[in-house]
């Protein structure tokens, strides 16, 4: 189950902006990624992780599902705990029946663990259907006090119609981001696409459980969205726009004015995460050798990118874990691997990436 990468390193200069008085100076500083390790597979498609630490323990949730990628009700979402990042145990499993189950996404609030997952509504598994509207997506959520015992999986309120995604909490309230047709049209306008159409919306909670809208990242073009909040509570987020490039969002509270940027490439399955005093940006990117997973800073509203994992395929949703003010852990999934019968591997990996050049 388990391959190590051993020597594999990825190294760059990358460009760290430090203020001295009222000037801007910036130097290169040393990154490398010091290990890759494949810590998971079960034969079916593994995908979509993201990774947390709560109470000792770091957690790692993903979706797997013998039947693959596509919308499938055989799919369901796996979570896994470790204590060293090496030795992992599984301590939870769940689907939601008649519905595919994909995306994890985990937030600690309210002195609980939650697990978030967006589900597609496909019906009796023996009817065959190729059909789908994200006017049927539902959110549901599973969440733990001790990491043990967990709660069975739940609907969440004011979610139905919205495809969920990453969420964070600020100031006693969770935010999430959640997907959905302008107006839930079902017929498109002329000229419009199934993605012209989506919005990305930041909904909010007193509970976790039930939501409402709070804010709008995108009126267009909506699609999957990783954001943060500051200590003034102003939002920072990444937000994908299909297979165009992303945007930069960027709003002040009460949040209803925006700030958009392009980025200037393609981020599928964005990560935005604050290392330090940097901004630490992750994704599916588009190479000449394909769609890579890779790793980029965010300075000055530019990406700097300096790793390119060992990817390919189907890959991307990273999660991410610090462990020092120089180390930190990257999960990812990907497809570059395939078994003695030449199938295709899915599988999740775990990189270490450290900061040497200071």
């Amino acid at each position: 189950m388990r391959t190590n990468f051993s020597g594999f390193q990825s190294f760059a200069l990358i460009l760290i902006v430090i203020i001295f008085g009222d000037k801007l100076y910036s130097q290169p500083v040393k990154a490398e990624v010091i290990s890759v390790k494949r810590i998971f597979d079960n034969g079916e498609h593994n995908a979509f992780s993201d990774m947390i630490r709560y109470k000792g323990y770091i957690y790692l949730t993903f979706r797997s599902c013998p039947d693959g990628h596509m919308v499938h009700p055989t799919s369901s979402i796996i979570i896994l705990r470790s204590k060293d990042a090496k030795e992992w145990r599984q301590v939870n499993r769940f689907n939601v029946k008649y519905r595919d189950t994909r995306d994890p996404k985990l937030l600690i609030f309210n002195n609980k663990l939650f697990v978030y997952t967006g589900t597609w509504y496909y019906g009796d598994p023996k009817i065959k259907r190729d059909k789908f509207t994200i006017n049927e997506h539902l959110g549901y959520a599973v969440w733990t006090e001790d990491g043990t015992d967990w709660h069975e999986p739940v609907m969440l309120e004011g979610t139905y119609g919205h495809y969920i995604w990453r969420a964070a909490s600020y100031n006693g309230k969770a935010y999430i981001c959640a997907r959905r047709r302008h107006n839930f049209l079902e017929i498109l306008p002329q000229g419009e696409n199934n993605s012209s159409i989506m919005e990305s919306a930041m909904l909010e909670s007193d509970d976790g459980l039930i939501w409402k809208k709070r804010a709008l990242f995108q009126q267009r073009w909506g699609d999957e969205t990783a954001f943060l909040f500051e200590k003034d509570g102003s939002v920072l987020a990444v937000a994908r726009r299909g297979r165009g490039n992303a945007e930069l969002c960027r709003s002040k509270k009460p949040w209803t004015d925006w700030q958009r940027t392009d980025l200037g490439e393609y981020i599928g399955g964005p990560l935005l995460v604050k290392w330090g005093k940097r901004y630490l940006v992750g994704g599916r990117k588009k190479t000449k050798a394909g769609y890579k997973t890779a790793l980029s800073w965010l300075i000055d509203d530019k990406l700097h990118t300096f790793a390119i994992l060992p990817s390919g395929g189907d890959n991307s949703y990273p999660g991410f874990i610090e462990l020092s003010p120089q180390r930190a852990l990257i999960s990812y999934y990907s497809s570059h691997e395939k078994y003695k019968n030449g199938k295709v591997m899915t599988a999740i990996y775990l990189a270490e990436i450290k900061i040497s050049g200071e």
